[in-house]
């Protein structure tokens, strides 16, 4: 698993990228248009974070949660253990067979808890950046584009002149047979 499955890990797609995405920034925008991206990246990075940690909290206070109740119910099947239980079955042909006591089995154990703990733990992280990448990529898009119609149709026709050099520059590493990119 690498470090790039988890929202707030991730940084760019590779080297090249982002060296042909930092010479668009440079050549085709003005500075209050580096300024509007820079925003728009950190509202991105802040709602991923806190995404995050929400994620992970509400993952590690379900996880407590559900230890609890487990340990509830092996005291609630303790407790009833001592009524009248059957401790063997007979059969038709009178044949007898104990039954085994499953209760050591029952018990939770250390073991259980790490797993329950990591587990939702990692999956609270997981869910809560995804959601944090997902609403912060929707609130700075609304940022960029909703500003001046001149700036937002220079970020565009950046942003398309970048895809396009990035498609040319991966179709020449296609035809030279190298992934070179890192896609």
């Amino acid at each position: 698993m690498s470090s790039d499955s988890l929202a707030m890990f991730r940084k760019s797609l590779g080297p090249d990228l982002a060296q042909l995405a930092e010479e668009h920034l440079q050549h085709d925008l003005t500075q209050s248009d580096r300024d509007a991206l820079t925003r728009a990246a950190s509202t991105v990075s802040t709602h991923t974070t806190i995404g995050s940690a929400l994620g992970l909290t509400l993952g590690l206070a379900l996880a407590y949660r559900l230890r609890a109740a487990r340990i509830a119910t092996f005291a609630h099947f303790r407790a009833h253990r001592a009524v009248d239980q059957p401790i063997a079955v007979r059969f038709a042909n009178g044949r007898e067979e104990a039954i085994p006591d499953l209760t050591p089995l029952l018990r939770p154990s250390s073991i259980g808890d790490i797993a329950t703990y990591a587990f939702l733990g990692i999956g609270g992280l997981f869910l809560g950046g995804e959601t944090g990448l997902v609403t912060g990529s929707f609130q700075a898009r609304r940022g960029v584009l909703n500003g001046d119609r001149e700036s937002r149709d220079r970020i565009q026709g950046a942003f398309r002149r970048f895809q396009a050099d990035a498609l040319r520059k991966q179709a020449d590493a296609l035809d030279r047979g190298a992934d070179g990119m890192g896609m």
